[in-house]
């Protein structure tokens, strides 16, 4: 191997040293035709009177005074060793020598480049791990192996320390021929000539794909469950830290829920340990079905498993919501039957919960309060969810009881109609507003906004609009059969829900039809939500519905969006000023420039104007003298059952 020392006025070992030309070892080499290092020891050694060493082990020649040579640089332990070094250090013994001719071949990926990252040479195992041959190496540069794991920042830094410190040593993920990238351990040193300059560099690898997987199986037994592939609770209690910090952020709800299996005890007395894993691993799974990507589900030992729910509404309420859907779900999910082996098993889960949002509690504390309220549920008959704050708690249970009220109150036909008078400038009746209301059999009568917010949030709206349309439409048919209430106009609400309904159109008509009434009596209130999307459907709804002679109103006008644009379009009949503009309109000069103009846009658009919710004289003499002459509200009455309503009509007339 000496050969390849020899190249280019250089002692070499592995491309890693230079010395001067004239050196007395080349000298003796090239003058004897050596090839091996046996053969230079012995040349040495007969020269020996002409070499004197000195302490740091390098060598002056005194028979060539002009020429010395420099230190040896030792890298990488035995891949790199200078001969002189090993003669001088190791006595120049026999086995120093064979460990200098071998350091080459070892196990290791050995490359050799010049400063431009052109590889010069390559050892055996350079083939072996990267799969490139020594022919196909040489001549390429070190990017012949750069895998795109590491960014621009990552090789930046590496050649920075080799140009300052002349070394580099780190991990580092490389590409084989056959594109895999494997991680390895990398050495690189810089190789100087006589005047300091970098001449080479000397790349050792170490291929650690083996350590990394027994690091990731390490890592797996400590933070994940054995049996079920979950986290476990070490892994759990850091997420939970994590999740603090975020949501304390976000300022958005997180919860936790607590679960334990209802006589999960059971199941190992009677069919084993081995059926009981088996459950284990079914309701781990089951579990993980019923939460987003992001969630976290974890078993802590035995038959407990958490579940972690993170970027909730920053709502505390509609958090609960969530958390109680994501926990119904869960119950409804393990109810179901389990296949264990040759038996069928049916189990139930009792549920504990509690929201955070900051730090104020720590992880423990959570997992507590979790617990608790999952022995909470054991206590209220298992097979449930208890949420750990107690006010939480009585809301959510109020909210779901008044849900199932909420549906009976149809079947039980609890709904009612009262009727707020609209009239004109002199006091003279043109028709109402029909409001519904709830004769609870317990809580009495119930305004909408304690229960419609909760029909729209279950789809029940669908149900109360039909019904209240329906209502609506039999009343009209009674006051068309009497003369004094014959043209009357009723108003009724309708949702953006309901609207949006493919069959709404045919509701309405089959209404019409069912009581034979006069279509243009009916007036439908919309909101300017509408209005928002979908509005090409919105108009050509409206427009069938209009060509049979039904009214539009647009409720609340000047709360919403309304675009003059579509206002031009929509087949309104009458634009309904907002109480909320109408409350301070005797002292605020802003409400009385937006009720001005809203009068002057239903104007200028041929619409009909009325104000809502006037309650004073003062409000209806300005309302007067900026041009609105039809009115509702407690001034000339609160809404009323049918029979008082109807008294008031024989009053007013």
């Amino acid at each position: 191997m000496l050969d390849l020392f020899l190249e280019d006025q250089q002692i070499n070992i592995a491309g890693i040293i230079d010395t001067d030309p004239q050196a007395p070892a080349l000298a003796i080499a090239k003058k004897r035709g050596i090839q091996n290092f046996t053969d230079l020891a012995e040349a040495i050694e007969e020269s020996r009177p002409c070499i004197a060493f000195n302490l740091t082990g390098d060598i002056s020649v005194t028979a060539y005074a002009e020429a010395q040579l420099g230190n040896a640089n030792v890298i990488g332990g035995f891949q790199a060793l200078f001969i002189w070094n090993i003669l001088t250090r190791l006595k120049r013994s026999e086995e120093g020598l064979r460990i200098a001719a071998t350091a080459f071949e070892s196990q290791d990926v050995i490359a050799v480049t010049d400063t431009n990252g052109v590889i010069l040479r390559v050892n055996r195992a350079f083939a072996e791990i990267t799969g490139y041959t020594e022919e196909e190496a040489v001549g390429q540069t070190h990017e012949l192996l750069k895998s795109e794991r590491h960014d621009a920042a990552f090789y930046s830094a590496m050649w920075e320390s080799i140009k300052h410190t002349s070394a580099w040593n780190g991990e580092i993920w490389s590409l084989r021929k056959n594109g895999e990238i494997y991680p390895g351990r990398l050495s690189i040193t810089a190789v100087k000539g006589n005047a300091g300059e970098i001449t080479h560099h000397v790349a050792t690898l170490h291929d650690i794909t083996a350590r990394k997987a027994a690091e990731a199986e390490i890592k797996t037994l400590g933070f994940y469950d054995s049996l079920t592939g979950l986290p476990n609770r070490r892994l759990l209690l850091d997420r939970l830290k994590h999740a603090l910090a975020s949501s304390t952020r976000s300022g958005r709800e997180a919860a936790l829920l607590f679960i334990d299996l209802d006589d999960f005890k059971t199941i190992n007395d009677s069919l084993g340990h081995a059926t009981g894993d088996m459950l284990l691993q079914q309701v781990a799974q089951r579990l993980t079905s019923c939460v987003r990507e992001g969630d976290t589900v974890a078993r802590l030992g035995g038959d407990e498993f958490v579940v972690m729910l993170e970027d909730l509404s920053k709502q505390a309420f509609e958090a609960a919501e969530q958390t109680e859907a994501v926990g119904e779900k869960i119950l409804a999910t393990l109810n179901q039957a389990y296949q264990l082996g040759s038996h069928e098993y049916r189990g139930t889960p009792s549920i504990g919960a509690t929201l955070f949002n900051d730090q104020q509690s720590g992880v423990e504390e959570l997992l507590k309060q979790a617990d608790l309220a999952m022995y909470q549920a054991k206590k209220a008959g298992r097979n449930t969810l208890r949420f750990f704050d107690p006010e939480m708690q009585t809301s959510v249970n109020a909210r779901a009881a008044l849900e199932k009220e909420l549906r009976n109150a149809i079947a039980n036909n609890e709904f009612r109609l009262h009727y707020q008078i609209q009239v004109d400038s002199s006091h003279q009746s043109l028709g109402a507003e029909a409001l519904i209301r709830w004769m609870h059999p317990k809580q009495g009568l119930l305004s909408p906004s304690q229960f419609i917010p909760l029909a729209e949030e279950t789809g029940l709206i669908l149900l109360i609009g039909e019904w209240v349309l329906d209502t609506a439409c039999a009343q009209l048919k009674a006051w068309q059969q009497d003369a004094p209430t014959r043209n009357l106009i009723l108003s009724i609400n309708v949702s953006a829900k309901q609207f949006r309904q493919a069959n709404f159109v045919d509701q309405v008509k089959a209404a019409l039809q069912r009581h034979a009434i006069n279509p243009s009596s009916l007036k439908l209130e919309l909101v300017e939500s509408l209005l928002l999307e979908n509005i090409e459907e919105t108009i050509a709804t409206m427009n069938v519905l209009n060509e049979i002679g039904i009214r539009f109103s647009l409720d609340d006008f000047g709360t919403g969006y309304s675009s003059l644009q579509y206002l031009k379009r929509l087949p309104l009949n009458q634009l309904k000023i907002d109480q909320s503009f109408i409350r301070d309109l005797a002292t605020d000069s802003s409400d009385q420039a937006i009720v001005r103009t809203i009068i002057a846009m239903a104007d200028s658009l041929n619409l009909g104007i009325i104000a809502e919710g006037v309650e004073t004289e003062a409000q209806q003499q300005l309302l007067l003298d900026k041009g609105c002459t039809n009115y509702q509200g407690y001034l000339f009455s609160k809404p009323l059952p049918i029979e008082q309503f109807e008294a008031l009509l024989k009053q007013v007339g």
